[in-house]
């Protein structure tokens, strides 16, 4: 079985670092494809082996708009090479349990549909974590999580589906009938909130971008982002802590119904919020990642 994992970035170095390291692992680096909204040589050094695809960034005009269009026609691309082609943001990492899957390979070989989705789940820096140790893995560092309907993305496909508002695009007649398949044991683990100081230099950048010329540009969230991420630390510091099966099972079960847009033509998660927290099971700390090289700020320039 084929598959590839497909990311597009910009700048965002420790995450991107997280990203390949994970999917390097699981996939093999020949099967990653990068795209660089930009000239970028760090990436090329931050991530060897991977193809890195560069893209003008010269016009932000209907960012988010171009971008999924762009996205969605090298996906549809790649799946006549591929079986099944994975795609997330750069601060995104599927996590599967491996107690349910012993790889993506095994993942796929049990699936009849031709997209599944995953339980998203914030990964938090909560006050008095140590300084992430940007050369390993993150999720051997963090163990606070909250889970999120938001996250709960559609991060896999195949036979040429889009992707568009976190879900997927359907024709009407297969929008009302098309399964919603969210697996057991399958982790969308959104790295954001997981290195304070990283969040910072990416909220500079998303506010530059909601603040620059051109039609169609992100909103509230990147226009204010700074305030918009003291706001969420904020409120995770207050959620109650709930043991890991009870918060997992609640959660999974309240997304099991989706939302069907028929004016838009997209299947998605509920974009629910759960008022609690969770830790990691001790698994995650070390499931399907290898360490980031140790020279990799030296790629990065963060020295």
């Amino acid at each position: 079985m084929r598959i590839c994992a497909v990311t597009m970035v910009y700048r965002d170095y420790w995450a991107l670092s997280q990203w390949f390291a994970h999917f390097a692992t699981a996939l093999g680096a020949e099967n990653l494809f990068i795209v660089s909204h930009g000239p970028d040589p760090h990436i090329h050094a931050l991530c060897p082996g991977a193809s890195v695809i560069t893209i003008p960034r010269d016009d932000l005009t209907q960012f988010d708009k171009l971008r999924n269009r762009f996205l969605n026609q090298l996906q549809n691309g790649l799946s006549h090479c591929y079986d099944w082609v994975i795609r997330t943001d750069a601060d995104e990492l599927v996590i599967l349990d491996p107690r349910k899957f012993s790889s993506f390979a095994d993942f796929f070989a049990k699936q009849d549909g031709g997209a599944v989705f995953g339980l998203g789940m914030e990964v938090v820096e909560m006050r008095g974590d140590a300084k992430i140790r940007d050369h390993e893995p993150a999720l051997a560092q963090r163990r606070n999580v909250v889970f999120t309907g938001h996250y709960s993305k559609a991060w896999a496909v195949r036979h040429k589906i889009g992707m568009d508002r976190h879900g997927i695009e359907l024709r009407p007649r297969q929008l009302r009938r098309f399964s919603f398949v969210m697996p057991r044991g399958v982790y969308i683990a959104h790295l954001k909130f997981a290195n304070k100081v990283a969040l910072g230099l990416a909220d500079d950048i998303r506010t530059a971008v909601a603040h620059s010329p051109g039609k169609g540009l992100p909103g509230t969230a990147w226009s204010d982002a700074q305030r918009q991420s003291r706001r969420q630390f904020n409120r995770f510091s207050k959620l109650p802590l709930q043991p890991w099966d009870a918060a997992e099972n609640e959660a999974w079960t309240a997304l099991q119904t989706p939302i069907r847009d028929e004016s838009s033509g997209i299947m998605r998660a509920k974009s629910l919020r759960f008022d609690f927290r969770s830790e990691l099971p001790e698994w995650f700390a070390t499931n399907g990642f290898s360490p980031v090289a140790p020279d990799h700020k030296e790629a990065t320039g963060q020295r």
